[in-house]
């Protein structure tokens, strides 16, 4: 593809960056990155990746805007309460910029939907907040082979990794298991300083960048952990496990299963 006189203005500032260059900002232009849960981190996520130029964008979240959405979720507006959010995101991802081309679904993930909906992706990205959804979209991600970038937050505390299937760990290799429902605990339980959010949802479009442009070291293999209370990060290493049951080399779980389930399951 070749740029056109606008496109070089708008991205100038990252072309002028030797890694990136006209060819980096060419891949950016034909990224296809699916977001899963556009709120407090997919919000920053989106809005960095679309002023960076990806070229499609899917948006996956099946619930409406509420006013205690706007403390964290700044993709969204309260004149837009009670909209689904994957309308108000698209709304202003194409505002910032029209040329990013936008899908969403207004959907919750399942085994039954999820490999229909990333097959037109080439990076996916979990900002979901709850167990089920996070092991369903591993599973898929390694099972498409699909590269994931892995980001969530509680507290003032956050956690962003990314999962290239074959070459390194997997989220089952950090987290074999789910906890107890009893211990699972959500923003809306425990709450969440916006700005947590937004770090976290900034870190995680900066290595879907690095990513699509094949620059840099992905945190695969290494979990980034930020500590909003002393404004630190610290990295943890992440082995690929010999026995993890979906991306060894003699999985245990071939094909989807009932997440939900799999979830209560624990005691």
């Amino acid at each position: 593809m070749v740029l056109s006189k606008s496109q070089k203005e708008r991205y100038s500032r990252q072309i002028k960056l030797t890694p990136v260059g006209i060819t980096g900002q060419e891949r950016i232009l034909q990224g296809k990155v699916l977001i899963v849960g556009v709120g407090g981190i997919g919000s920053p996520l989106a809005l960095y990746l679309a002023a960076a130029g990806v070229g499609k964008m899917g948006l996956v979240d099946s619930e409406k805007i509420e006013l205690n959405n706007l403390q964290r979720q700044i993709i969204h507006s309260t004149k837009e309460m009670g909209s689904p959010k994957v309308d108000s995101a698209r709304a202003k991802i194409t505002s910032l910029n029209p040329e990013v081309k936008v899908k969403t679904y207004k959907t919750r993930l399942t085994a039954q939907n999820v490999l229909e909906i990333i097959q037109g992706y080439d990076i996916i990205c979990d900002c979901t907040d709850n167990f089920p959804a996070r092991y369903l979209i591993n599973d898929v991600c390694v099972l498409s082979n699909k590269p994931l970038v892995h980001a969530s937050v509680l507290g003032f505390d956050g956690q962003i990794m990314t999962i290239v299937p074959k070459k390194g760990p997997c989220y089952r290799c950090l987290y074999p298991e789910p906890p107890p429902p009893s211990a699972e605990t959500s923003c809306r339980q425990a709450g969440v300083l916006g700005t947590s959010a937004g770090v976290v949802g900034v870190v995680a479009s900066h290595e879907i960048l690095k990513l699509i442009l094949r620059i840099g070291q992905p945190l695969m293999g290494r979990l980034l952990v930020f500590n909003g209370l002393d404004s630190s990060f610290k990295t943890v290493e992440v082995r690929r496990q010999v026995g993890c049951a979906v991306c060894s080399a003699k999985p245990t779980i071939k094909k989807l299963i009932d997440y939900e389930v799999f979830c209560q399951m624990r005691p």
